[in-house]
């Protein structure tokens, strides 16, 4: 195979409104007569099984260096990377639901307008965006979301009004059921009559939830905190359910697993209380989590559908590092928030046996956004792709199930609310803005705090010789600087009409 290198190659723009990307021919063509005959043997398409977990750090499980080493082994998630591709810049958005909803539509936070998480009943949310599950329903998929959603709780935005037959989880994020019920951290509002009854008073649902298509949400139970403990256990007996109700099912099927772990604060089920080395709950929560994934893999394989299934394993940012020691372990600079590494770059696992190549790792770039168009051409609805929006994610059928393949994605861009930050191409990334993390500014660390910085002439971190993005040396490296700038300009461009930008949340940096 020759050489590739992303910087000195070109793209290819296949419509005005598609993300350009590399087309690599013969890997493309190898990809799509495995494909072809997958679909030729079976008479079927795949199905899609998405693991999203919740501030899970990219150095947590074993496969990434973490697992015993960071006292949390995770032999589950580690045999299912060895059974298939492990991703080393695999990349999210700096906070939950701008991930999220990116690989829902594959469309950055900037045109979903999702830039930051709504929080407590906050209006707003993905309605009016097109969804994978949308895409997917209208191919012939059966939809199911399980587990966590928060990309809005207005009813435009809930699940079964975005593509999926079934919901059954809750609509927001773990803290907000649980930071006035605990008096160890929140004494403050436990303790006052006033406080607790203006939290309660507040416009959101304080329930797990169920609905179907189209339908109302039916209230399940109040997510006290004995409650929560057990939420990630029921989520996770309710998607084997669904596995095994499509055992039989002729139609492929789009899980959409969301976990409660292992966001702030964790309660970890019984069964694992103690059960990390660390003996720490987060920790703890760690290994609820792997046991989850062996538990879904079982699953799979125990019903006949884990060969005909693609998994992908992944979190939707980087560590909150201001809950520390309740947070998750990056090796790189800052957490979730930012625009560091530590803040987007996380875990990225796919497996599908005997179409993905077991053993394989790579460090070819890959976008949350990635994963609509990549499922939709596993799916053979590629031309269900929506023309009257800008699409960011690529195609990566071929880096997926090619032997040895390359990533399709030349550029990743990286932005802190309303504020253009980095472009990372190659081993390069040169950023034009952040958030500092650095003790004059912040107490803790996390990428939530510190200030806007912005650098008038860009700086550029070399991500194989320096990972921390600690030493800036653009002054050595102006060959590349039109590249990098071409790159910036370019995608900026995007925006201009009918691509405008959408604000929905956000943050005006």
């Amino acid at each position: 195979m020759p050489d590739f290198d992303p910087i000195a190659s070109s793209t290819v723009r296949q419509k005005p409104n598609l993300e350009p990307g590399f087309v690599h021919e013969e890997q493309v063509a190898a990809a799509r007569h495995r494909l072809e005959q997958y679909v030729a043997e079976h008479g079927r398409r795949p199905n899609i099984l998405v693991v999203l977990m919740d501030d899970v750090g990219w150095g947590d499980f074993g496969c990434y260096g973490g697992g015993v080493a960071v006292g949390a082994p995770t032999p589950n998630i580690d045999r299912l990377a060895r059974d298939g591709l492990l991703l080393t810049s695999c990349y999210s958005e700096p906070s939950c639901t701008p991930s999220r909803a990116s690989l829902l539509t594959g469309r950055l936070p900037m045109r979903h307008g999702l830039q930051r998480p709504p929080m407590y009943g906050e209006p707003g949310g993905l309605e009016g965006e097109v969804t994978l599950a949308e895409l997917l329903s209208a191919s012939g998929y059966v939809t199911q979301a399980v587990g966590k959603w928060h990309l809005g709780e207005n009813q435009g935005s809930q699940p079964q009004h975005c593509g999926f037959d079934d919901f059954y989880g809750f609509l927001s994020v773990s803290d907000m059921y649980t930071e006035w019920r605990d008096p160890y951290f929140f004494p403050e509002v436990v303790y006052s009559e006033a406080r607790t009854d203006w939290v309660k008073n507040l416009p959101f649902n304080k329930c797990f939830v169920h609905a179907t298509r189209g339908g109302e949400l039916e209230n399940v139970e109040e997510v006290t905190i004995p409650v929560l403990s057990l939420l990630d256990d029921r989520w996770a007996e309710y998607s084997i359910a669904f596995m095994e109700r499509m055992r039989e099912e002729a139609r492929p099927w789009f899980l959409y697993h969301c976990t409660r772990g292992a966001h702030f604060d964790n309660y970890p089920h019984e069964r694992f209380l103690g059960r990390s080395p660390a003996r720490h709950p987060y920790k703890d929560t760690l290994i609820e989590l792997d046991d989850i994934v062996g538990r879904l893999v079982a699953a799979l394989r125990d019903t006949g559908q884990l060969e005909h299934t693609l998994v992908f394993i992944s979190s939707d940012n980087g560590p909150e590092m201001e809950t520390w020691p309740d947070a998750a372990y990056t090796p790189f600079r800052c957490a979730k928030g930012s625009t560091w590494e530590g803040g987007v770059r996380v875990p990225g696992i796919f497996s599908w046996p005997g179409m993905i190549d077991p053993g394989r790792s790579s460090d070819g770039l890959f976008s949350f956004t990635d994963v609509l168009p990549t499922a939709l051409e596993l799916a053979g609805a590629a031309e269900r792709k929506p023309e009257d929006r800008y699409i960011d994610g690529v195609d990566q059928t071929s880096f997926l199930l090619a032997p040895q393949a390359w990533s399709n994605r030349k550029y990743h861009y990286y932005w802190l609310g309303q504020m253009f930050s980095a472009l990372r191409v190659g081993e390069f990334k040169f950023m034009l803005g952040s958030i500092s993390d650095d003790d004059r500014d912040v107490h803790g660390g996390g990428g939530f705090t510190g200030v806007v910085q912005k650098y008038p002439y860009g700086r550029v971190y070399n991500l194989y010789l320096d990972p921390k993005e600690q030493h800036s040396y653009a002054i050595r490296k102006l060959a590349y600087l039109d590249s990098f700038l071409a790159g910036v300009r370019d995608h900026v461009r995007t925006f201009a009409p009918p691509y405008q930008p959408k604000l929905v949340t956000g943050l005006n940096i």
